[in-house]
């Protein structure tokens, strides 16, 4: 697949540095390492090496959802990929999937969902500021999936059902104070997910699904962790935990 036009993403990968860049006529993109004449790119095909002008070599590749996303302009803290997987197959989204999603952020879980559902497939994304739904929105439209996302404003405890949904995913402060929301959204069987930072968060919300009939309980984290990898000297890095997740599947008596 070849940079063929003016106006193309492409993702610079220097090292363990990476840039997404908006390739253009007569634009030039500094790094630490000198810069590059972003003219030079196009044409070619991804995965294809250059230099910069002080002889630093780098690749240019397709961008991922997942570079996107780790590149997002954001307001608040994004949920990482890692819980993102697991959301998505904990949640069983697929295409055709109508989700509600409550406190998107900056939209990098909205991303994946809407990836997932397809055009055929809607998330209806819930946000109480309306400067986290305008980020989303152009988040969403950097991609190109804005259609598969109705963005509204307004507290989801306090909205009521318009039509029943397959999942519903929630990154709230106080996510069981939605519990019943999800209840009343929720197809017969459909699927509950939430995303917290905190213990006392997710046993708040395992006993409300507990007494408001939900089923197949789950309360979990995932841990990824990296390790610097040289001869003789490979070891882990970084924290591994991240937040913790609930995930429940709706019922009726």
């Amino acid at each position: 697949m070849e940079i063929i036009e003016d106006g193309s993403d492409a993702l610079l990968v220097m090292n363990r540095h990476t840039y997404l860049v908006k390739v253009k006529k007569g634009a030039r993109f500094h790094t630490h390492r000198g810069f590059i004449e972003l003219e030079n790119l196009m044409g070619m095909p991804f995965g294809s090496w250059f230099t910069s002008n002080t002889g630093e070599r780098f690749v240019v590749m397709r961008p991922s959802l997942k570079d996107y996303v780790s590149k997002f302009s954001r307001r608040t803290q994004i949920i990482y990929p890692k819980d993102s997987a697991v959301i998505l197959l904990w949640s069983d989204v697929h295409p055709g999937s109508k989700v509600l999603e409550a406190g998107i952020g900056s939209g990098g879980l909205t991303v994946y969902l809407a990836a997932m559902v397809a055009d055929t497939g809607k998330v209806y994304g819930y946000d109480i500021n309306p400067e986290s739904l305008e980020t989303t929105k152009k988040n969403l439209e950097r991609v190109g999936l804005l259609n598969r996302v109705e963005l509204r404003l307004g507290d989801v405890t306090h909205v009521t059902q318009e039509e029943a949904v397959d999942a519903v995913v929630f990154d709230l402060p106080s996510p069981w104070l939605a519990v019943k929301v999800a209840k009343n959204w929720l197809k017969s069987d459909g699927f509950f997910v939430s995303f917290s930072p905190t213990i006392d968060q997710i046993e708040k919300t395992v006993i409300e699904l507990r007494l408001s009939g939900f089923v197949c309980i789950e309360a979990f984290e995932v841990m990824q962790r990296y390790y610097k990898v040289a001869e003789g000297a490979t070891r882990p890095e970084g924290f591994p935990h991240t937040g913790y997740m609930v995930s429940a599947r709706n019922s009726i008596e």
